[in-house]
This record gives C-alpha cells, sequence and structure tokens, in this order.
C-alpha cells in the first residue's frame, strides 16, 4: 500500500461511514451491540475512529445492517486493511499521543492556542528537550531522546515546500517569560520563533499580560480542519492520561469563536514578532549577565 495512507485518517473515515450505515437502518449503538455480542463502548470506539477495526468487524457490521452491495462492502473492507497499518510514528514506540500526530500529520490548517509553552511545531530541540525533562520527571535519557526525535519529525510538515500546514498560534506571554531549560536556550527558541513566524503559512501571536483575563484562562486547545470535506474539523484537548476530541459542529463552533477571541486581544503578527525579539534581547542579557 501507498506509503501516503493516513491509517488513523482510513480509521477516522471508516467510522465515519459505519456510523451512516447504521443510522440509515435507524439502529442504535446499543441495538447493534447486543446483535454482535459486544459492548456498546466498542461500536462507539469504531465509529469514532478511537479503536483498530478488522475487516471481520466490518463485514459483520455490513451484515447487521443489511448492506448487499458488494462494492461498497469491498470498499470498506478496504478502508478497514488501510487503517491497520501503521504511520510513521509507530517507529518509535508508544506514543501517547498517536491519534493525534495522525490527524495533524493529514491535516490542512491548524489553529493552536498555548498558555504555558511554545508550541511543539514551533519548538527547538533543546526547548523540547528541556520541556519533556520537566514534564516528565521519570523519563530516561532515551524517553527524552525519543520524544524530541518525533516532535521534530512532526515538523516536517510546517516546512513541507510542497504542502506546508497552514499554522495559526497564538501564544501567552507566559510561554515565552518561563525559563525552560536555561536562558540560551530561550533566546534561541524565542529567536527561532521569529524566524517563522515570518513565513507565509505561519502566523503568531502573543496575548500579553496587560490583556488581563481571556477566554483562553481554562487552557490550552487546537483545532485541526482538514482537505477533504469528509472529515470534520476536531478540536484537541491534551490530557495528562487520556485525551478529548470534539468533532461535533456545535463544539467546533464554540472554540472557533473563543479562537477568534484570542486573535483579536493578541497583538498582531508585526507587533507580536517586535515583541518576542525584545523577550529574546532580555533572555541574551540575562545570559550576559551569568544568570544562566
Amino acid at each position: 500500500m501507498a506509503s501516503s495512507v493516513n491509517p488513523t485518517v482510513r480509521r477516522r473515515r471508516l467510522g465515519q461511514e459505519l456510523r451512516k450505515l447504521r443510522e440509515l437502518k435507524g439502529m442504535t449503538a446499543e441495538e447493534v451491540a447486543e446483535r454482535l455480542l459486544v459492548s456498546q463502548s466498542k461500536i462507539s470506539r469504531l465509529e469514532n475512529g478511537r479503536r483498530s477495526i478488522s475487516q471481520r468487524d466490518v463485514r459483520d457490521l455490513c451484515s447487521v445492517y443489511g448492506v448487499e452491495d458488494h462494492r461498497i462492502v469491498d470498499s470498506l473492507m478496504q478502508m478497514a486493511k488501510e487503517s491497520r497499518q501503521q504511520g510513521w510514528w509507530h517507529a518509535f514506540g508508544d506514543i501517547p499521543y498517536s491519534v493525534y500526530i495522525g490527524l495533524e500529520t493529514d491535516a490542512a490548517s491548524l489553529r493552536v492556542y498555548e498558555g504555558s509553552l511554545v508550541p511543539g511545531l514551533l519548538q527547538t530541540p533543546n526547548y523540547a528537550s528541556a520541556v519533556t525533562e520537566g514534564s516528565w520527571p521519570e523519563a530516561t535519557t532515551a524517553d527524552v531522546e525519543r520524544r524530541v526525535q518525533v516532535r521534530m519529525r512532526r515538523q516536517e510538515r510546517i516546512t513541507d515546500p510542497e504542502n506546508p500546514l497552514r499554522l495559526w498560534a497564538v501564544i501567552d506571554e507566559s510561554a515565552l517569560r518561563r525559563v525552560v531549560g536555561s536562558n540560551a536556550i530561550m533566546r534561541e527558541q524565542m529567536e527561532h520563533l521569529v524566524e517563522f513566524s515570518m513565513r507565509p503559512h505561519i502566523t503568531v501571536q502573543v496575548l500579553p499580560y496587560s490583556v488581563g483575563a481571556h477566554p483562553g484562562m481554562y487552557g490550552k486547545f487546537s483545532i485541526l480542519e482538514f482537505h477533504d470535506p469528509q472529515d470534520a474539523s476536531t478540536v484537541y484537548l491534551e490530557g495528562i492520561t487520556s485525551d478529548l476530541y470534539l468533532e461535533k459542529p456545535n463544539d467546533v463552533q464554540a472554540y472557533s469563536v473563543m479562537y477568534e477571541h484570542l486573535r483579536m486581544q493578541a497583538l498582531n503578527a508585526e507587533d507580536s514578532r517586535r515583541f518576542i525579539l525584545k523577550v529574546a534581547e532580555d533572555w541574551a542579557t540575562a545570559t550576559e549577565d551569568g544568570e544562566d
């Protein structure tokens, strides 16, 4: 199978098609689960693309839904086969946010709000390493290196010369002021932010302390949008032990409106660059003064 196949997206699309078939049949997830002698949660996870789905699962579900067109069944079976392939991220072992990576890899645009750190797609290797070490105290050196490698590989989406990810990042001033690693690492990170913010497909806005209370104070979030209209926009909320993916139109709309408020309250792109450069100078001065 071609390497361009994204198993996460295939699984997601397959789940959407299976949900449509169930709804056309007029059945609830609970009724389907009873027919197949499985849990209702399994049906729900198959439909939302959060669980691996086998060709046997597809065959059984199509039988319950009375699908007689072999072309439809064969198409769904092929999607199931593709969905069980491994994405590039599987080579790095158990990555807790692998579902998100799969979505990010296929996304057309990403809007992200970060309140305490620089977004992963805009981190330098040194900053990423320091973030991982600080947020995961029990991690081994190998664990840290693996996470950093994954983060750097993810960044290929925004450096792809032919199909770069459209990235819009609103970053709270706190992320620019908190010492992560060292003053020298922070200076390097600020200069890196400025450099990438000058690319036409990347917008970086700073939300300064002077704004006061704002909608993003409830926590960080990301909104992913896709090229294919069949793929619903998704809000991603990262957790400690589990993540949350919101796809209902009302949920996505609520977060989209909140993001617009954040963009309006933040400094514009040019003023944000000047602000970050000033912060970089502050970090440079601190380094020269031996505060590292």
